[in-house]
């Protein structure tokens, strides 16, 4: 048995650290050992990131939602704040994000063929506080 976040670690994750990354070195014009170290990666890592060799399983780059925690995730890293806590509220947002969305729900019938994906609700239902949002 699969459960959603084994699936939203391979997919969700990587890609938004690829978003993150790519957001440091072309919009900010860090260079890519500068994103490797903000971030605690390598610096090839990054170069996959930018060159999306790396962490596009689930385009998340056209979401404006996600795009709002982009910005605030890259001007804590970029301030040099250092409010980690702050930082992995905002991944987990994201992340929550994709699930309700439900851009993640293929990756999931993918690794549990059994699941009925027009009928799942696990990731944004009224269990997971959607009601609440």
């Amino acid at each position: 048995m699969i459960i959603p976040c084994e699936v939203a670690v391979k997919s969700v994750v990587p890609a938004v650290k690829a978003y993150l990354a790519k957001e440091l070195v072309e919009k900010h014009g860090l260079k890519q050992n500068e994103v490797a170290e903000l971030l605690g990666i390598s610096q090839s890592a990054v170069s996959k990131y930018t060159r999306e060799v790396r962490g596009y399983v689930i385009r998340i780059d056209n979401v404006e939602e996600i795009q709002v925690h982009i910005d605030s995730m890259v001007s804590l890293v970029t301030g040099g704040k250092g409010q980690r806590t702050e930082l992995l509220n905002l991944f987990c947002q994201t992340c929550e994000v994709v699930r309700r969305k439900r851009l993640m729900c293929k990756f999931c019938q993918r690794t549990e063929p059994r699941i009925k994906i027009e009928e799942c609700t696990l990731c944004f239902g009224p269990d997971r506080g959607e009601s609440k949002r």
